[in-house]
């Protein structure tokens, strides 16, 4: 028998070492797992002794001194329990793990952005808890390892082609750290500005550029009219409706059958209208109004009854499930479900018939719900008015038959905000600019929206109509989809009331309901109102849909569903489904409640990002006009190293940092909330007007530079240029 030899003294030594320098290395603080080929080239092992450091790990993997997991080298732990799910990432780059069982972690999972493993939104990772303490975000975990991509393509802008015509491009969706590396081929031609889908070749990590090649071309930044198909892009979401979808909802017709009618209930007798924006063709609801002798008030809100034509399992469904909701673009819809169906025939447009599920509300004088009904009607909408148009109605700038009834809803809307003021809900009355876009997609302009009393009275009539038919369906024994809103942790709300305290309003430590609602009413009488009310929504977690009722927070409300938008919502139209019927055994909530919450959240991201565009192109285009503009704005951030604004106007976030204010070192007052100059005294503080001026608009990372104006501040260059990893 052969007996295998030693390892000769010198060969023996020289593994000993790349033992020993393999270790040292991973029991460093920065060290993340990688594979070996990564981990031989940061030790840098040279050619011949590769082989050698080949035996060596192998040896430490007999020796339990390392493991390897998912090809990745890691030093040897405890066993940890590994969780799966997939990752939802925030665009500051730290990111939360929804579990794939929820038994074994029923709280999503906080990932710091150093431990994500280089995961992308909507990837199925495998995740391990920390042994910390939990946070204020939740429990605390690391990513490590991927199990599956959610995409193959990203969607970017190139923004830079070096001298020896490498090429790079700025993803969003990986954030301004990440570098990513284009190859084209000898046919294919770009340029910076380009707005490209990359195929992904290689994912790289923490140290190494995302390696792909250029699928195809959107257009250039410059122009505008691709800023919506490019978010479509850029977000995943759903551009073009399946062609069965579109027969199916093209078969229905545009009128609404004679036999359908007669199953219903006649509500056609009713004085009805909608009250919705300029620009919606989709409208979900309409109202009707009578006040009695008695002084009892009686309110119809009917809603679009899209369940009669999205059956389960169609191809419409099968639309509307992947889409869950509408997505609002400025001057552009991306509808859940197809025009044929969201802007005619489901639509309840005036002078025509539509199918609808109405609430039936009785309220008496002091606006205390007496009795109410749920039924499936047809109705005949006599007036479709814009928030405009109904308010000059109230202010008697314009006449119309309908004004008795308008006046009717404001008195009842009262009555209902005051009833919600009772039990503990903060109204929040916070104005909007929404930007006019012309035909080619530019913007010319931002329009101020105030909440005024149209929008309340809609918004009042439309909360009462939710909370009625989830505490229905509750009573009844159904399933909710239910919309909960948990209360804040304390920690968030301390930072709300200290904040609250910063703008000179005093609060109790732990304030009552009736505090807070004083809090806001005493601050409509400030400039700080807005401000106040983003940092109160800021310090409240998300609201999401379940299937377990965990209640409604912000509105004060035990039930609380969504019901009342059915066309541009998938929730709602579930909701409807389970109203009239008993087969809901068929119906995966929890699935439908995460699906919904997550693209809920993903719309919002898509729009916010072609706002923001839009509004940077208008800048853009303003600072050419007039590079010397003043722009009037409010401090609404205090932070160690500069300070956050919003202009007045565009409602848009800006930054200063402490160096680019007055000529003078500033220096952060943490108990004040202030920053003050130590020579001039100079104060910047929370609610403070300033002037300020831009200087560089950059459309690729959607980003603004701005200087304080005005004599001795200091002057800004231009971005400073990020260099390559």
């Amino acid at each position: 028998m052969t007996r295998k030899k030693s390892p000769a003294p010198k060969a023996k030594k020289i593994l000993g070492n790349l033992k020993k320098n393999a270790l040292q290395y991973m029991e460093g603080r920065r060290y993340r797992p990688m594979t070996q080929e990564e981990l031989q080239d940061k030790l840098s092992i040279p050619e011949q002794v590769k082989p050698d450091f080949h035996q060596a790990i192998q040896e430490l993997i007999q020796e339990n001194e390392i493991e390897v997991h998912s090809l990745k080298l890691q030093l040897k732990k405890p066993p940890e329990e590994v969780l799966t799910g997939i990752i939802r990432m925030h665009h500051k780059g730290f990111g939360f793990v929804i579990p794939d069982n929820p038994s074994q972690c029923p709280q999503d999972i906080f990932i710091p952005k150093h431990l994500t493993d280089n995961a992308v939104e909507g990837d199925h990772v495998e995740v391990v808890l920390g042994s910390s303490e939990q946070s204020e975000k939740g429990p605390e975990g690391r990513v490590v390892g991927i199990l599956k991509r959610a995409r193959k393509h990203i969607a970017g802008t190139i923004n830079q082609i070096t001298a020896n015509a490498e090429i790079y491009a700025y993803v969003p969706l990986l954030g301004t750290t990440k570098t990513v590396l284009v190859q084209t081929t000898s046919e294919q031609t770009l340029k910076v500005g380009d707005r490209v889908i990359l195929k992904v070749i290689k994912w790289g990590s923490d140290r190494d550029p995302t390696l792909s090649e250029l699928s195809h071309i959107l257009g250039h930044i410059s122009d505008p009219k691709i800023d919506n198909a490019a978010a479509i892009e850029e977000f995943d979401l759903n551009g073009k409706f399946n062609k069965l979808a579109i027969e199916q909802a093209k078969e229905y017709g545009e009128k609404v059958p004679l036999k359908e009618q007669k199953k219903r209930v006649d509500l056609t007798g009713l004085e009805t209208f909608t009250i919705d924006p300029d620009t919606a063709k989709d409208f979900d609801d309409a109202l009707s109004i009578s006040k009695d002798r008695k002084g009892n008030y009686q309110l119809a809100v009917h809603i679009a009854d899209v369940a009669h034509y999205v059956d389960p399992g169609t191809p419409l469904d099968k639309e509307a499930s992947e889409r869950c909701n509408s997505t609002y673009f400025p001057g552009f819809c991306l509808p859940m479900l197809p025009e044929e169906l969201s802007n005619h025939l489901c639509s309840l447009k005036p002078d025509v018939i539509r199918l609808t599920v109405s609430v039936l509300m009785d309220f008496d004088k002091t606006g205390a719900l007496l009795k109410y009904e749920i039924c499936r009607s047809f109705i005949h909408s006599q007036k479709r008015f814009t928030y405009g148009e109904a308010l000059e109605v109230l202010e008697g700038k314009l006449k119309s038959k309908h004004a008795k009834a308008l006046k009717l809803m404001v008195d009842l809307c009262h009555l209902l905000k005051q009833k919600r003021g009772e039990r503990g809900s903060i109204d929040f009355a916070m104005p909007e600019a929404v930007l006019v876009i012309d035909d080619k997609g530019m913007p010319t302009g931002v329009k101020r929206v105030e909440y005024d009393i149209t929008h309340q009275l809609v918004e009042e009539f439309m909360l009462k109509a939710n909370e009625i038919v989830a505490t229905d369906l509750t009573l009844k024994g159904k399933p909710v989809l239910y919309r909960v809103h948990e209360e804040p942790s304390e920690d968030n709300f301390k930072d709300f009331l200290s904040f609250a305290r910063s703008l000179g309003f005093q609060v109790p430590v732990k304030p009552t309901i009736q505090e807070l609602r004083a809090l806001f009413e005493s601050a409509k009488e400030t400039p700080y109102l807005h401000q106040l009310s983003i940092g109160f929504i800021r310090s409240m977690k998300l609201a999401q849909y379940s299937p377990e009722n965990a209640g409604h927070f912000g509105l004060a409300l035990e039930y609380y569903c969504h019901f009342t938008s059915p066309i541009r919502r998938y929730s709602d139209l579930i909701t409807q489904r389970v109203l009239f019927t008993n087969d809901w055994k068929e119906i995966d909530f929890e699935a439908i409640a995460e699906k919904c919450s997550e693209q809920e959240r993903l719309s919002f991201r898509a729009e916010q990002s072609v706002k923001t565009l839009k509004k940077l192109r208008l800048l853009a285009a303003h600072l050419e006009r007039d590079p010397n503009h003043e722009f009037p704005a409010l401090i609404t951030r205090i932070k160690p190293f500069g300070l956050h604004f919003e202009l007045d106007d565009l409602m848009l976030d800006g930054f200063l940092h402490i160096s680019e204010l007055e000529n003078d070192y500033f220096i952060y007052d943490e108990q004040r909330n202030v920053l003050y100059g130590k020579s001039s005294g100079k104060t910047h503080r929370l609610g403070q007007r300033i002037d300020v001026r831009l200087v560089e608009v950059d459309l690729i990372q959607l980003e603004s530079r701005w200087e304080l104006a005005g004599a001795n501040v200091k002057k800004r260059g231009s971005f400073p240029k990020r260099r390559r990893r």
